[in-house]
């Protein structure tokens, strides 16, 4: 629903100019501003419960890309990761209905989760790894505090940002793939095993990701949630009739394993070590800051801003009201995440099903906070997903993500090339910085040989500079006889 759809009457409210007198408004009304902006409980209670609905897959695909080793070879217990994703998730979408006052809703976001899978963990602990993680929320409070973000966001040509989020997206569905166990080993990758689809688990996951990818066409609210249910449902009844092993689902048959309601586990919660990183290299931690903060940087804002013109808060400039509040919060996201044990925290942009709703204040946030909350004590219901069911959702949500590549001027070399290199080394590398470096290094490179250096900046010499010394690293070390 956008603002030019809202009912006539409340037009001179929502424009805020205070004309509704505060009389006879409960304290909910006056804190929320709810009649202010041409809302009501009902319909930001509706809102709130729409936002969960569409984004509470988190809950099942957060776990299931930090399921993998550390580098000490020790992984993330899974009614833990499903405890420490609902509980940063409450705390963080509270906090943006109650301080921000705006109707975004905040999760575990999957590319950060992406990055501390891959690139993060292999290579130290998980504690470790969650303190990276609160080291990049730390960063973009800094760059909101001292307004360098949006320097930053400028500074950064729009091709290469609509890259980042295409190759993410690819990389991301690659990930999926490889779970559900359609992508296999081959040569380098093949179909699934020895180039052909085997078991009942990949099959599920096949006819998951058709029926979301159908239900989204006919534009169904909850489209993914709907998916997976339908999905566990299928696995339960073929685990049932087939009596199947539990190795064919990966260790996590489709069963209740006693009561559906259980007490969360805590026991990831301030699991965060900082230092021990002596082993890979100041370098390389500055590098995964690096990439963690480009991770959960570039959607925020743009997400923020969308959703709050949606909801008819913004105006033509993108200011709204709890902008720099809602800012703050996203940031802080990353470090409550890894407090909690949940990788970095970011605005879902399933917030817009909400605002669809009729949500148009925090009071909806406050409702999917709460929804989070009460998904604490629902593990067990959780856990009977199958992890090839749930990865359906990944490949979803990363052809969601590859729709920006409608926005590349793909006839224009200097911008075609750097796009397509940041696309195809995140999946083709597995990590998201090769991907990214590569495309800052073609763009400079290309626009230097075509003699457009003002169009470079500055920051991207830098950032060009700090990609050669990461892509050149091992010749640089042995150049400098460093073991």
């Amino acid at each position: 629903m956008t603002q030019s759809s809202v009912r006539p009457e409340t037009a001179a409210e929502e424009a805020g100019d205070g004309s509704r007198p505060s009389a006879g408004r409960s304290w909910l009304d006056r804190y929320f501003h709810i009649s202010q902006r041409g809302s009501s409980v009902a319909r930001e209670v509706r809102g709130g419960l729409t936002t969960f609905m569409a984004m509470c897959y988190i809950l099942l695909l957060n776990p299931l890309l930090l399921s993998g080793p550390d580098a000490a070879g020790h992984r993330l217990s899974h009614a833990g990761l499903i405890t420490a994703t609902a509980l940063a998730a409450a705390v963080c979408t509270l906090l943006m209905g109650f301080v921000g006052k705006v109707p975004l809703a905040l999760a575990a976001g999957l590319s950060v989760s992406g990055v501390l899978a891959t690139q993060v963990a292999p290579n130290m602990t998980w504690p470790q790894a969650m303190g990276m993680c609160v080291l990049y929320g730390v960063v973009i409070v800094l760059l909101v505090v001292t307004g360098l973000r949006e320097v930053i966001m400028n500074a950064i040509p729009l091709a290469l940002k609509h890259g980042i989020t295409i190759g993410i997206g690819a990389f991301i569905a690659l990930i999926g793939l490889v779970n559900a166990g359609f992508v296999g080993k081959g040569a380098p990758v093949a179909l699934g095993t020895g180039g052909q689809l085997t078991g009942w688990p990949v099959l599920l996951f096949s006819v998951t990701l058709l029926l979301i990818f159908m239900l989204q066409a006919r534009n169904i609210p909850g489209a993914i949630l709907i998916g997976i249910v339908v999905g566990t449902v299928l696995a339960v009844i073929v685990n049932a009739v087939g009596d199947l092993s539990p190795k064919v689902w990966g260790g996590s048959p489709p069963e209740l394993d006693g009561s559906a309601v259980s007490m969360p586990d805590f026991g990831l919660f301030g699991h965060v070590e900082f230092g021990g990183w002596g082993s890979i290299g100041g370098i390389a931690v500055g590098m995964i800051v690096f990439t963690l903060v480009l991770a959960g940087f570039f959607d925020a804002m743009a997400t923020i801003i969308g959703v709050g013109t949606e909801a008819g808060l913004a105006d033509e400039k993108g200011r709204m009201p709890g902008l720099s509040k809602a800012l703050f919060i996203d940031g802080a996201g990353g470090a409550i995440g890894g407090v909690a044990g949940a990788s970095g925290q970011t605005v879902f942009v399933e917030s817009a099903t909400g605002v669809g709703e009729g949500a148009r204040t925090g009071l909806s946030s406050v409702v999917t906070g709460l929804l989070f909350a009460a998904g604490l004590f629902f593990t067990p219901l959780a856990q009977i997903v199958p992890g090839q069911v749930a990865a359906a959702a990944l490949v979803v949500i990363g052809a969601m993500m590859m729709q920006n590549a409608r926005h590349v001027d793909w006839a224009d070399r200097s911008v075609a090339v750097p796009v397509f290199l940041t696309v195809v080394l995140m999946p083709f590398t597995y990590a998201i910085t090769p991907g990214v470096g590569a495309g800052v290094i073609a763009y400079t490179a290309i626009k230097a040989a075509q003699g457009k250096f003002r169009e470079i900046g500055v920051l991207m010499w830098v950032l060009t500079g700090v990609f050669i010394v990461y892509f050149a690293l091992h010749p640089i070390e042995s150049w400098l006889g460093v073991k």
